[in-house]
């Protein structure tokens, strides 16, 4: 007995996975409790009731969450936000037109009737969260199977989110941390009418585009500014004409001191989703198994989208958002692999492993028995069917007509339903006629059906090695595997990708036009592709999943007791988190030292009127010869573009405030670095950096070359 307790000690102590004092994603509510001295010994000078507080206004109560999952901060009394250009772009792009490029030109509101509605887009104030565990697995017993276990928990979310709501009052949502080990509940207050106030040209907005995207150094000016709007009594409502600027409860300070090497920063968001305590077979598959199909099929798109939007700017504008979109997985995937290989991830992980089986296996009775086996068992014939699923969504789906005909399978479904209401069948009708038109105004099918033809031809060299839909070898085999000659007919033969023809059906429609809508080719190809993600791949995916669920619960827990010095922070969920560390170069690899910051000077270097991504504002060339920087200037005389620093953030954290030891808003997060996208399953305080926006330059964009003094006046700006 005396072997093993030792054993174990030397276990904890020798091959714990040492967490740095950067790395985390903390849960507000406990920031007093496990954060507070930390973060003041690292420099910051308020409490962290500062932070959260849900009886008087805290930094909480001027972070919001954007649209489905970004960030933004209220800067002002008038409910002012800013948030990133990217986070924005699907507004900003939906605004454009050729007589209106806002993409191109940006876009400033010069006063407040002049703010652009965006109907769809929300923000929502966190009001509460409360750890609702013990309600949540109230009954939950280890002797449950998992489909009662889940039933249970349902059950008892459903009455705690009806209880918080207050009769529709807030919304509620309940969610499981450390794999389903601990719930919490998330209490929201949501705003409907949100107005686009401003938007920088996209060469600053975007600069360096997709050759910047996740690298260092970086020059991009990524923000634009919205607006809240409330009725009357200042509580949340529809768009109304009639609605006037919400008053926060908090908003922002502003400071341009800058900052410093070394100094304390943190990031107040909602981070998207991280994996950090996945076993070594779960990263095996992503970087292995999943990543490069990804990576492949998302360079086949942008390739053939890159091509032409250089040709016009009708088409640049249709598929910048597309475009964009893309970009990002792929880029991210690229680095996330590399990251995990110059770490060895997969190795550090099993060795982890390694010792805490041998620390199992020197306890008696222990629950753990066997765990990292019953993972193997899973994950090996899981990421067969992953790798299945992965060409389907990223070759089949990435073609934007099989995802658009996809939309009219309910119009179909409720045609075939006896006594199905009429007025439902019109309602439904409605929405894919307003849908259509959305649709077709940033749609080409000459680039749709080159995308089919490039895409279908990588599908079909794939097919030996992957669950491959029946529907797809007839056609390979009628055609001859001939793409070309197939995507030709099929798009000159489909209704439902040409505009007039979609249209007229839609707007006279008959319930006998259900079986034309039935009949049309591209509908019967993706159906055919659906029914094999539906009845082959997913019932796979998810037996092995759900397997895999209940294992990554108990594997979580273990891992808990076996490191018990270990601070453990939940993996991300979209929930409010607070991250910390300091601002700090890096060395991304030998012989090579980047700066925490970038300047003005840098835009003007990477300048490049062949370049898209590098052409830059002439107005901003005009401030620049001029060094008309007014107060935005750094100590140095130059306008500082972005910096780096150590906090830990992932994809949600696009557009958080990143705050000074004092509170203030010193800057924007937009971005990770590319050594760094590994974060998300592996943290390296080494080389993990996130990219923020420095508010003088913001503040500079909007001043200066906007000529918006107006925004300036409403922000509270400590020089």
């Amino acid at each position: 007995m005396n072997k093993k307790i030792v054993l174990l000690l030397l276990a904890i102590l020798f091959k714990t996975i040492p967490m740095s004092a950067d790395e985390g994603m903390w849960l507000p509510i406990f920031l007093q409790k496990l954060n507070e001295k930390e973060m003041q010994s690292m420099g910051m000078k308020i409490p962290a009731s500062a932070i959260y507080d849900v009886n008087k206004s805290s930094l909480k109560d001027a972070v919001v969450l954007f649209g489905g999952g970004c960030t933004a901060e209220v800067v002002s009394d008038k409910g002012l936000i800013l948030t990133n250009h990217h986070c924005g772009f699907g507004e900003i792009q939906s605004h454009s037109s050729l007589e209106n490029d806002y993409l191109k030109n940006g876009f400033w509101a010069m006063k407040q009737d002049e703010e652009l509605a965006n109907p769809g887009l929300s923000v929502s104030f966190l009001i509460r969260m409360e750890d609702v565990s013990a309600k949540v697995l109230e009954g939950v017993n280890p002797s449950m199977n998992e489909q009662k276990r889940k039933d249970l928990i349902a059950k008892h979310i459903s009455k705690i989110k009806k209880d918080a709501s207050e009769d529709n009052k807030y919304d509620a949502a309940v969610r499981a941390f450390y794999a389903g080990n601990e719930y919490y509940l998330m209490v929201y207050q949501v705003f409907k009418d949100i107005r686009l106030v401003g938007a920088p040209p996209s060469n600053i907005g975007k600069f360096g585009g997709d050759t910047d995207n996740w690298m260092w150094p970086r020059h991009t000016g990524d923000f634009s500014i919205f607006r809240i709007y409330a009725n009357k009594d200042n509580n949340p409502a529809e768009y109304s004409k009639d609605n006037v600027p919400y008053k926060p409860k908090k908003f922002l300070p502003i400071s341009l001191k800058g900052v410093e090497k070394g100094d304390f920063t943190f990031v107040f968001g909602f981070p998207g989703t991280t994996q950090e305590y996945l076993p070594s077979d779960a990263i095996q598959m992503i970087t292995e198994v999943i990543n490069p199909v990804r990576i492949d099929l998302r360079q086949t798109r942008l390739d053939i989208f890159g091509k032409y939007m250089q040709q016009s700017d009708q088409i640049r504008i249709q598929y910048a958002a597309k475009d964009a979109g893309i970009a990002n997985g792929w880029k991210k995937w690229i680095g996330e692999n590399r990251g995990i290989k110059r770490l060895s991830a997969i190795t550090k992980k099993k060795d982890f492993e390694a010792d805490m089986n041998h620390w199992i296996d020197n306890q008696n009775d222990s629950p753990y028995k066997g765990l990292t086996k019953a993972f193997t068992d899973n994950y090996k014939p899981l990421a067969y069917w992953k790798k299945s699923e992965t060409w389907l969504v990223e070759a089949a789906y990435g073609i934007e007509a099989l995802r658009f005909v996809r939309s009219f399978n309910s119009l179909v479904e409720l045609n075939n339903k006896k006594d199905t209401d009429p007025a439902k069948i019109e309602e439904l009708v409605k929405r894919l006629i307003s849908g259509s038109k959305e649709f077709f105004k940033d749609y080409n099918s000459t680039i749709d059906q080159e995308v089919m033809i490039a895409l279908l031809e990588k599908y079909q060299n794939a097919s030996a090695d992957i669950s491959y839909p029946d529907i797809l070898t007839q056609i390979s085999q009628k055609y001859d595997n001939n793409w070309e000659k197939f995507a030709e007919k099929v798009f000159k033969k489909s209704i439902l990708i040409n505009e007039e023809k979609l249209l007229s059906v839609l707007e006279n429609y008959k319930t006998s036009d259900a079986k034309k809508i039935s009949r049309d080719p591209l509908f019967k190809l993706t159906e055919e592709i659906l029914s094999h993600h539906r009845t082959i791949i997913l019932p796979k995916t998810r037996f092995y999943e759900q397997n895999i669920d209940s294992l990554q619960r108990v594997f979580v827990r273990a891992q808990m007791e076996f490191t018990p010095t270990k601070r453990f922070y939940p993996d991300a969920n979209s929930t409010l988190r607070v991250a910390y560390g300091k601002v700090n170069d890096y060395y991304p690899r030998d012989g090579v030292k980047y700066t925490h910051f970038t300047t003005l000077d840098g835009i003007m270097e990477k300048e490049s009127a062949e370049v898209l991504d590098y052409v830059v504002e002439p107005r901003l060339k005009e401030l620049y010869k001029s060094k008309d920087y007014g107060r935005y200037a750094a100590s140095d005389g130059r306008i500082h573009t972005a910096f780096t620093a150590t906090n830990h953030t992932t994809g949600g954290n696009s557009g958080s405030p990143v705050l000074n030891a004092d509170g203030e808003l010193i800057g924007i997060n937009f971005d990770r670095n590319w050594e760094g996208t590994m974060s998300d399953l592996m943290y390296d305080p080494e080389m993990c950096r996130n990219i923020s926006l420095d508010i003088r330059y913001c503040l500079f964009i909007i001043d200066k070359l906007a000529g918006a003094h107006h925004l300036i006046e409403e922000m509270c700006i400590m020089d």
